[in-house]
């Protein structure tokens, strides 16, 4: 036996040397002895599944983030100091944190699994010179197999044998229609989607029968090198996570910073190391946002639920904010931007050029302006009918095609005319027929019609046209033909991204069989049909929608140019004048050029999945945040390696959908657009809360600091501010996460992958409240002391300054350019229950005894609560001013 070559190679060879370079025997099959030597060497056909992480590992890796790390280091010096309470609050947080992490990752990638699972099936083999059905893991190279309509095919097969036999590979290759097999050799440069001699593991045969000998089964296959290549994607860092890292770190540097000045100040006053140390704990513990971790992972979630009611199911938490910062969408053509179903758009018979109406396979519209069909434009729909083998169903109301799609939606232009496939086939009954073959281009059935024969052809218009000699006119009466003027509307048909079919006849004489001399000479040209798989109705307004908000969307397809070019336009996604390029041309581009050209070029025809996966990388390498639609299993490492990868629910893959951040429960391009705006809707809410929770860690701090220059006890204690942190950031801040998407959200450019979470106007606004917070808090804590008033009270009094400035201060953040009255007072009833809750906690902190005990506070009175809301309304006055002052810059 000898080695088999890369199946790459196998498609321009001659179908008896490829059988002979596996030592294979097309008539008898292998002996059962060198089945099990060559399954020795090559295993079962099967994709290798890749281990994953295990459930330790995923739980431990949820505590490596910075903000976890310091706050695990607090928890543990405050447990050695003894500070149970306050260790144990930490530790509950980094917990729960870790729970919600490690739930979320559970759901990882099964992309491998279920491309094992889409090559898995039954198959007939030829072995020791019988047939046997045998599952399709024990195939190795050598073997041969016999297809039929309906199978699924196991491995990748050099086909020897054809008659009549078609596949759909949509999913393998995104050619929407299905492509016609033979046995014959092709040119060495042919491209996937044309080696019409091949068939791939995967693929299904629609019609036809034939037989093939494996040339490559389980990682070897086509799709086993998609699989590799799903293996070898990153797992990328989305924007936020990548944002929230640099974000964290300049955090940590800044809290190490005042923690260090703490301490050596203190020293230098002479305060005890001891003292010091605890203070600086205390700083450390309140610059840490405790709650945002768990805020972070909530308004994740919140966005997730909202996209579940707008059809988009989301499978990774941090792919809702990243939908935010995409700036490109590259998408799939076929059952993504068009519905993948064939549909006829435009007769031409007799010389009148009739439109179609309706989409898809439902037979809802009519041709033309919805008069009575006769004449020619009658039987061209006819011949369609009769030279058909396809059927078509309903099932609830959706409609599908049994059989070609081609075929299919030859019987719905027929239904829209009112001729029901059923009742013509009792009328006009079937004697004989010529199936249609790759090298003939034509299908041919006989037929007794009103007690005469009639032969209809379907077939290549470049076939069928030189074999005419009359046509018939609008009227259905036999005239000379205008060979000029139906080969003109073909091409104008064609121009339009049409897949053109022709329609002849011929009428009369006594054969009872029909053989190929029938079709040589003598025919009756009776019309075009001219089909498309369509637009999605809905998809142009979602790309227009994606333009106006700066988000460029380009097409990667593995269909024919033509096409692909002419959906691109009706979507808007390419204008007149602009080019498609093809993955041949693409092939010769390095990797420099490709950055270069993908800048400007928006349509990518007869792509491959490595090309898709190169294109990807390439928009990355230029800096975009990337999302990348598809359904099949030629998509699934473009969707992988894509910043967010979204696939179809209903025509899309388990692969695609296992490889995919997000599913699109109805296939719908325009639910992309929805989450897109509910994505920037998410990522804004986030900075809210950002923006509105750190002036309180830095106000603490700042606090801590400025007790330790004054030389006077710390005014807020470790444990009130655990208190505060934890408390405000459950009942105030994360109401924010509830907050309205804002109406021009849809009209900003998208955020620049590198710019920072909070810009410079933000930081300023961090730097004025957190000052705010240290002159209110710090000054009335003075004031009680100077006013004789105990240590509790002062604290108690410092403690509802902040809570009571952060409440104010959240009606400022709803909108963070905005008053809170122009985005709506009640907008968000969830800020005033947590208003009203954080308003309660407080009344208990203060006024009940245990928490009196607990927490060191203690009551206080009117007069100290007028001074305490006088600052936090000052805070919020000073706020709408400052943005009021930024907004008329």
């Amino acid at each position: 036996m000898s080695e088999p070559p890369e199946s790459n190679d196998w498609h321009h060879i001659a179908a008896d040397e490829a059988a002979s370079r596996l030592a294979a025997c097309c008539d008898d099959g292998l002996a059962e002895g060198e089945v099990l030597a060559r399954r020795a060497v090559h295993g079962e056909n099967r994709i290798t599944a890749r281990p994953g992480k295990g459930p330790v590992l995923r739980f431990a890796l949820q505590f490596v983030q910075p903000l976890v790390v310091v706050l695990l280091l607090a928890g543990v010096v405050t447990a050695f100091l003894g500070e149970w309470v306050d260790s144990g609050v930490i530790f509950g947080v980094t917990l729960v944190n870790a729970v919600i992490g490690f739930i979320q990752e559970g759901r990882a990638e099964n992309a491998l699994a279920a491309l094992a699972r889409s090559v898995s099936s039954e198959v007939t083999v030829l072995r020791g010179g019988g047939k046997q059905r045998l599952p399709s893991t024990e195939l190795v190279p050598g073997d041969v197999v016999l297809l039929a309509a309906g199978d699924k095919v196991p491995a990748d097969l050099r086909l020897f044998r054809a008659k009549e036999l078609q596949a759909i590979e949509s999913a393998l290759t995104g050619e929407s229609t299905a492509v016609a097999k033979h046995g014959d050799a092709l040119p060495k440069e042919t491209v996937l989607a044309e080696r019409s001699n091949m068939a791939y593991a995967g693929t299904v045969m629609i019609t036809g029968r034939g037989a093939g000998v494996v040339v490559a089964t389980g990682d070897r296959t086509e799709t086993g090198r998609i699989s590799r290549l799903i293996a070898e994607a990153p797992d990328l860092t989305t924007p936020l996570t990548r944002k929230m890292a640099v974000f964290s770190n300049w955090l940590l540097i800044a809290i190490g910073l005042l923690a260090v000045l703490t301490f050596a100040v203190g020293m230098w006053r002479g305060s005890s190391a001891f003292e010091m140390f605890m203070a600086a704990v205390a700083l450390a513990v309140g610059a840490i946002p405790e709650g945002l971790p768990a805020a972070m992972t909530i308004t994740l979630a919140i966005g997730v639920s909202r996209m579940a009611r707008k059809r988009a199911i989301i499978r990774k938490l941090p792919a809702v904010e990243t939908l935010g910062s995409t700036t490109v969408i590259c998408s799939d053509k076929t059952g993504t931007l068009t519905e993948n179903q064939m549909t006829v758009r435009e007769l031409y018979a007799g010389g009148v050029q009739l439109a179609v109406s309706g989409s898809g396979y439902s037979p809802d519209g009519q041709l033309g302006s919805g008069e009575q069909i006769a004449g020619a434009a009658r039987e061209c729909l006819l011949a369609g009918v009769l030279c058909n083998d396809a059927g078509l169903t309903s099932d609830n109301g959706r409609w599908e095609v049994v059989g070609d799609p081609t075929e299919g939606a030859l019987l719905v232009v027929a239904r829209k005319a009112g001729l029901d496939e059923r009742s013509v086939l009792k009328t006009c009954p079937r004697l004989d027929e010529i199936p249609f073959d790759s090298a003939r281009q034509y299908m041919a059935t006989l037929h007794q019609i009103e007690g005469r024969q009639v032969v209809y052809f379907k077939g290549a218009l470049e076939q069928l046209l030189p074999r005419s000699v009359r046509m018939l006119d609008a009227d259905g009466q036999t005239v000379p033909l205008r060979q000029d003027e139906v080969a003109s509307a073909a091409r104008e048909m064609a121009g339009e991204g049409l897949r053109v079919l022709a329609m002849a006849r011929l009428v009369g004489g006594p054969a009872a069989v029909l053989d190929q001399s029938s079709a040589d000479a003598g025919l009756e040209f009776i019309g075009l049909v001219g089909m498309i798989d369509p637009p999605r109705p809905q998809a142009l307004a979602a790309v227009n929608t994606c333009h106006a908000a700066g988000i460029a969307v380009k097409m990667i397809t593995g269909d024919h140019a033509v096409t692909a070019l002419s959906i691109a336009r009706q979507l808007a996604i390419a204008q007149a004048g602009e080019s498609a390029l093809t993955g041949a041309e693409l092939a010769v581009l390095d990797d420099q050029r490709l950055c270069e050209v993908v800048r400007t070029v928006n349509v990518f025809a007869r792509v491959e999945p490595e090309q898709k996966l190169r294109l990807v990388r390439a928009l990355q390498t230029n800096g975009e945040v990337v999302a990348m639609t598809g359904d099949g299993v030629n998509d699934a490492p473009a969707l992988k390696q894509a910043d967010i990868g979204i696939a179809m629910g209903m025509a899309g893959t388990e692969v695609a959908k296992e490889a995919a951040d997000m599913v699109l429960t109805d296939d719908d391009f325009a639910a992309i657009e929805a989450a897109v705006e509910e994505g920037r809707g998410v990522y804004d809410n986030l900075v809210k809360f950002i923006t509105w929770t750190l002036p309180t860690n830095f106000g603490e701090g700042l606090v801590i600091l400025a007790a330790v220059v004054a030389g006077v006890t710390l005014p807020i204690t470790p444990l009130q501010i655990l208190w505060i942190n934890m408390t405000t950031a459950v009942f105030l801040g994360l109401m924010l996460a509830f907050e309205p998407i804002e109406a021009n959200v849809m009209q900003r450019k998208p955020r620049q992958p590198g710019t920072p979470i909070l810009d410079r106007a933000l930081v300023w606004r961090i730097v004025l409240v957190s000052l705010l917070l240290l002159a209110g808090s710090f000054g009335l804590f003075l004031r009680e002391i100077a006013l004789g008033q105990p240590l509790a009270e002062a604290r108690t009094v410092a403690l509802n300054v902040f809570v009571v400035v952060e409440a104010m201060y959240l009606f400022n953040c709803r909108s963070l350019t905005r008053s809170a009255l122009h985005v709506g007072l009640f907008a968000n009833p969830a800020v005033w229950y947590g208003v009203v809750t954080m308003a309660v906690l407080q009344a208990l902190l203060t006024y009940l005894p245990l928490l009196n005990r607990l927490f060191a506070t203690a009551p206080i009175g009117v007069r100290q609560w007028l001074e305490i809301f006088a600052v936090g309304v000052l805070a919020y006055l000073i706020v709408g001013i400052e943005k009021r002052l930024r907004e008329h810059r």
